[in-house]
């Protein structure tokens, strides 16, 4: 049995991220989603809790044929342990996925496997563009499963981050 690990910060998860959860799926038996900067929420760049984030990935995945795990992965700013401490938030994994060049060289440099994935679609499908759509009251729907549009109305989350993004004028 052969189990991945991916990890994102799905702010919020969209079609990308299933898109790889799909690839990955063929090749491993289950799947450890990391959730990253699991501490941080309410804000432009990670408007959503690591539990609403599960909920996301949970409810996009309910119907594949995939053991999978979502794990909250809190921030740590120091870069040369966070292999280890991804490995003690985290249930054994053979193999990591990610497109991440520092993720790639920590795994690397820790001896774990690391694959990577084509990015689907990447231009459009990445969480930036999302959010900024979700800001702007655009087509932010079609960039993500309807799963997480379901999740995203339950908590408001469009209110939460056209809110946030008026305070948060700073850039960060």
């Amino acid at each position: 049995m052969t189990r991945g690990f991916y990890i994102g910060r799905f702010q919020p998860f969209h079609n990308g991220h299933l898109s790889m959860v799909e690839q990955i799926a063929d090749e491993v038996d289950e799947l450890v989603l990391g959730i990253g900067s699991a501490d941080d929420s309410h804000s432009v760049r990670n408007p959503f809790t690591a539990g609403e984030r599960i909920m996301m990935i949970t409810k996009s995945l309910v119907d594949y044929d995939l053991v999978t795990y979502a794990v909250p992965i809190e921030d740590l700013d120091r870069n040369s342990v966070w292999v280890s401490h991804v490995q003690s938030m985290s249930p054994d994994f053979d193999v990591a996925y990610s497109n991440n060049p520092l993720v790639i060289q920590l795994f690397r440099e820790a001896g774990i496997e690391i694959r990577q994935s084509p990015m689907f679609n990447r231009e459009v499908l990445e969480g930036s563009e999302v959010r900024q759509r979700m800001i702007d009251d655009g087509d932010w729907e079609s960039l993500v499963p309807e799963a997480v549009v379901g999740v995203v109305e339950e908590i408001d989350g469009i209110e939460r981050i056209q809110m946030v993004s008026k305070t948060d004028s700073n850039g960060n």
